[in-house]
């Protein structure tokens, strides 16, 4: 009969070892959430600008159309819909300049000021309070 030597082997790893890897697996963890947040306020940033072009697209047509720009008061709906208040455009675009008029990235109306011959617009950024530096700083697409 031939016996058998039994060798020991461990069958799990250690406290130690799991810790360890937990500390690494949350450090990674912390780093890729810090550069997607980074990288979801350039996208709202970006698409803030891309809206504001399209507006300042729409406020030109509609200039084009009928000699001056909606005023604060007809406001950016009236890219939308014929205006029944303030000067009558003579030459509104069927069915308007553009299908609706989007809030901002953050959620907020997109600020809008004219008096009819020049326009002020902008989105305040994520605070929705003019001035601001990062991702509260204004996206300006005033008329220059």
């Amino acid at each position: 009969m031939r016996f058998r030597s039994r060798v020991h082997t461990p069958q799990g790893f250690t406290l130690i070892e799991i810790m360890v890897v937990i500390l690494i697996l949350g450090l990674l963890a912390t780093i890729v959430v810090q550069s997607l947040r980074g990288a979801a306020d350039r996208a709202r940033r970006t698409k803030a600008q891309a809206d504001i072009a399209e507006l300042k697209t729409a406020l030109d047509r509609f200039y084009l159309d009928n000699g001056f720009y909606p005023t604060t008061e007809q406001g950016l709906k009236a890219l939308v819909s014929r205006p029944s208040d303030g000067p009558p455009p003579a030459n509104y675009e069927e069915g308007g300049y553009i299908e609706s008029v989007p809030p901002d990235p953050w959620g907020h109306p997109y600020f809008y000021q004219s008096e009819g011959s020049r326009y002020t617009l902008k989105s305040f950024g994520a605070d929705g309070v003019e001035g601001g530096t990062g991702k509260n700083a204004d996206i300006d697409g005033s008329q220059s």
